[in-house]
């Protein structure tokens, strides 16, 4: 699925500095810089308000924006924002312009699908998420949001590798193939259900395989049987 493009207002901001910024966010607007595209970076200042929005919703950093400024629209990608350590809202933003056709290496988050039908997790294991995000190189029109894992089919101590995963046309990994992503964690106690499962198995068989002794006495009993029929064909020639 690739990256829909969102809008974003912003407002020229001519005066660079501290003082400049902690002015801005005094009137409720977070500074920003768009930069990149062998063009001059421009400051700016978003609505607090807006920006935080756009940051809770998720998926900020990968995805596509044009900043409407002053009437004229610039399409970038957000690639880093901060927050105040103590009050937890944006303080600042940046901006990295595209151009047409660019290609950008970007950090794309892993989504988990199917764990409900894992054979493994149905038997008490549980899914461990081992990369959260995947490095991955394309085109700025096609951006994934995600990148999917199907764990549907894995068992218990099963895990899902890069190389099992099919990327969307246009988009290159950058992490490398043998890359573990996902793995079935076994439950508790696992490991000593197995060995004493295995314990009992090997313990029923036993007993077949000694059986075939358990059938002697049968056929030495036919013996006296058939002495005792001696006897009585003697009397008779008798």
């Amino acid at each position: 699925m690739a990256t829909t493009v969102k809008e974003l207002k912003a407002t020229a901001r001519p005066k660079s500095g501290k003082g400049a910024a902690r002015a801005e966010r005094r009137a409720g607007r977070v500074p920003g810089v768009i930069y990149g595209d062998n063009q001059p970076p421009l400051t700016i200042s978003i609505a607090d308000r807006e920006l935080r929005q756009r940051i809770l919703a998720g998926r900020f950093l990968t995805t596509l924006v044009d900043i409407d400024l002053d009437g004229k629209k610039h399409r970038v990608i957000p690639r880093d924002y901060h927050l105040d350590p103590v009050r937890d809202f944006p303080i600042h933003v940046d901006f990295m312009r595209l151009g047409e056709g660019a290609t950008i290496r970007i950090s794309v988050p892993l989504h988990v699908v199917k764990a409900e039908t894992s054979p493994g997790v149905k038997r008490g294991g549980t899914v461990n998420i081992v990369a959260h995000a995947i490095e991955l190189e394309c085109g700025v029109e096609s951006i994934p949001q995600y990148i999917e894992a199907d764990v549907g089919s894995l068992e218990i101590g099963h895990s899902l590798h890069l190389t099992d995963i099919k990327l969307p046309a246009g988009v290159k990994a950058l992490t490398r193939e043998d890359a573990t992503l996902v793995t079935i964690v076994p439950p508790s106690g696992y490991a000593e259900e197995q060995k004493a499962a295995a314990a009992a198995a090997a313990g029923g068989a036993a007993p077949a395989a000694g059986a075939a002794p358990a059938a002697a006495p049968a056929a030495g009993a036919a013996a006296p049987a058939a002495a005792a029929k001696a006897p009585a064909g003697g009397d008779k020639k008798k």
